[in-house]
């Protein structure tokens, strides 16, 4: 989240709260803590001012009273002068949510950690599904990112009047219109476009009509671009690779981006592991 002290109240409510709270430490157990949390009220409990849960996961303490107001954090209890008190309990809930970000985002994680401490734990498993399927997806264009990469033989770019004949295609070389191509990939005829400026795609232009005609070569790499694109990469990033594969002739520059991105999406699996150890044992501390 970051620090989001932007005014002098805030900075002021930082230092009170910083400082002013230090006698929580020492208060007795019945001290007067307004709105203790039931579930650790039955017992002694180490008492933590925001600033002990910001050190110890080095953010600030106005992120942790943000997250807190996110419903990241369970509400905390407050002393009769108002001051905030949390517990080993709100430390494990923070450890939770900060493992959950790397895998699942920060909404995700964010949804989860709410809908644990409203109690709707199902709904909190059904968004970890989400991702969780979002991640096999992910995998699974992958795959098919590698699979078109082998399909694709080592040939240079085809010349006008050397196009393989497509069905349903005007043009007396071939070729396929822009609707036509957006439609075999799924797309708007408007990216396509996009693409074409960001000098992804080079389609030629019909000589009767005008009409811009996708040939062998730039239906190859209008099929590169979807297929990267979908795998999270950047036009900067895609606009190299294919002028390099229509350069050299080949694929092989791709291979390099390929094992980069799976070991992302592997990165990403384990850190969805970790995070789900933390949310488990936030989930049997709340028990």
């Amino acid at each position: 989240m970051g620090d989001f002290f932007g005014s002098c109240g805030h900075a002021f409510n930082a230092i009170v709260e910083g400082s002013v709270e230090t006698f929580v430490r020492s208060a007795p157990v019945g001290g007067g803590i307004v709105g203790e949390n039931p579930q650790t009220s039955h017992e002694p409990a180490q008492r933590l001012r925001p600033v002990d849960l910001a050190r110890r996961h080095g953010l600030s303490t106005q992120a942790v009273r943000n997250y807190e107001e996110a419903g990241v954090l369970p509400a905390a209890a407050r002393t009769p002068h108002g001051y905030r008190v949390y517990t080993p309990l709100h430390a494990g809930a923070l450890r939770a949510f900060l493992a959950l970000l790397p895998g699942h985002g920060h909404r995700t994680a964010t949804a989860v950690m709410r809908e644990v401490n409203e109690g709707d734990v199902d709904e909190a498993f059904r968004l970890i599904d989400e991702s969780h399927a979002q991640l096999l997806d992910d995998r699974r264009t992958l795959q098919a990112v590698a699979d078109a990469l082998r399909d694709l033989a080592p040939h240079p770019v085809s010349r006008p009047g050397t196009s393989r004949s497509w069905p349903g295609v005007g043009g007396e070389s071939g070729g396929l219109f822009i609707g036509a191509l957006a439609g075999r990939l799924g797309i708007r005829p408007a990216t396509l476009r996009t693409w074409e400026r960001a000098g992804l795609v080079r389609p030629r232009r019909d000589p009767r009509t005008g009409y811009r005609v996708y040939d062998e070569a730039a239906v190859r790499d209008a099929r590169l671009t979807h297929q990267l694109r979908r795998g999270g990469y950047p036009l900067a990033r895609i606009a190299p690779l294919i002028e390099r594969v229509r350069t050299a002739g080949g694929v092989e520059p791709l291979e390099g981006a390929l094992r980069e991105w799976r070991g992302r999406l592997t990165a990403r699996a384990r850190a969805m592991l970790n995070g789900a150890a933390e949310l488990e044992g936030y989930l049997r501390a709340r028990e």
